[in-house]
Parts: C-alpha cells; sequence; structure tokens
C-alpha cells in the first residue's frame, strides 16, 4: 500500500472525480469539493490487499478513483461476496464505519487500485459544516443500503439466470474484472450453475 501527497494537478484530477461522483449522488459545491480534497489522502493499493478483515475496527472509508474491490464474509468457512465497488463509487465496512463495532466483512481489492481516503471524523466534520456534503453521505449511504436491499430479493424470488442478468445490466463488464467464483457466491449459486447459466446454449 503506497500513500502520497497531493499535488496540484492531482487536485485538478480528483475534483474532477468528485465532480463526477457527486452528480450521481447529490451535487457538492465548489467550496465543499475543496475542503473535502483538502482532507483526502490518495492510496494506492494492489490487487489481493485487505484493508478490513472481519472483527477489526474500521474508520476509514475509500472513493475508488480506479481499480474495484469487493466486500465478504466467511460463513462456515464459505467465502461468500456481499457486494462490489467499482471507479467513482464508495468502498468502506458500512457497520464499522457507521456504528463503531467490529466489522462483519472482508474488504478486498480486485485490481491494483487508485483511491482516495478519508476518515469517519472527516466525514462528520464535514457534514457538520457543509449541508450539501451532509446530504451527499445520506445519499450516498441510502443508495448503498438499496442495493443490498435488491441483493436480497432478487436472491429470494428471482431465478439465477435472471440474477446474472440484472448483474450485467448493472456493471456490463464485470465478468472481465472480477473472478468468476466472487460472482458466483455474490449471486448465491456454484460455479458450476453460473458457468451453465453464462453458457448461451443453456440461457432460459
Amino acid at each position: 500500500m503506497l500513500s502520497t501527497s497531493i499535488t496540484e494537478s492531482q487536485k485538478i484530477n480528483i475534483e474532477k472525480v468528485l465532480i463526477e461522483t457527486s452528480a450521481a449522488y447529490s451535487p457538492l459545491s465548489a467550496e465543499c469539493r475543496q475542503d473535502f480534497i483538502d482532507n483526502l489522502s490518495i492510496r494506492k493499493f494492489q490487487r489481493g490487499d485487505m484493508v478490513v478483515r472481519e472483527g477489526q475496527f474500521a474508520k476509514k472509508a475509500y472513493l475508488i478513483v480506479s481499480g474495484c474491490s469487493r466486500a465478504f464474509y466467511l460463513k462456515e468457512g464459505k467465502d461468500i461476496t456481499d457486494w462490489f465497488t467499482f471507479e467513482n463509487q464508495f468502498m468502506a465496512s458500512i457497520v464499522s464505519f457507521f456504528s463503531d463495532r467490529p466489522s462483519p466483512h472482508y474488504l478486498e481489492f480486485l485490481e491494483d487500485s487508485t483511491v482516495l481516503e478519508f476518515s469517519k471524523e472527516i466525514m462528520d466534520s464535514l457534514s457538520d459544516k457543509h449541508h450539501d456534503f451532509e446530504r451527499f453521505i445520506s445519499r450516498v449511504v441510502t443508495e448503498t443500503m438499496l442495493g443490498l436491499c435488491e441483493r436480497l430479493y432478487t436472491i429470494q424470488f428471482n431465478k439465477a439466470s435472471d440474477r446474472y442478468r440484472y448483474l450485467l445490466n448493472i456493471y456490463p463488464k464485470i465478468t472481465e474484472r472480477v473472478p468468476l467464483t466472487h460472482i458466483a457466491s455474490y449471486l448465491g449459486v456454484t460455479l458450476e450453475t453460473l458457468s451453465r447459466i453464462r453458457n448461451p446454449k443453456n440461457r432460459i
């Protein structure tokens, strides 16, 4: 893991990332973006790096500039992926970050990644100072929770082939970036079942 100070040229690129990201959630003012940038750290992670493990307290969150990651947990020795995170999305152990409880998840990078790191203290401070940042974070959390609820619904009520098509609709190139074993566990199917779904001859 590498950490670097932010140069002026990087600040311009970071602001572009924040503009694109906030447009997807809730707009941030120029002043708010600058305060956020001033309190961010740029970090680089390699594929396979684990930033949080089950039982740890996680007080850092990450906005992915490039790369991707996943959150997973272990149940009876099985590795189950709960969600994926890609460019312009936030990665955090949600339970631990917001509630000061041990994380039930592991957070792992699936590609060499560049991220913007910030702490819970910074998030709270900016939320107190900027109402637009407070709305932004609220929208991020809401969208994340809705995504998790949608996943639970699809697993309970949709066929495996429909769940796979839904995932491809959200992340069209996910099979080029994420190992199929992780996609299978996310969908709640075996790798063999996923292989049959992916075979055009067997699609329903």
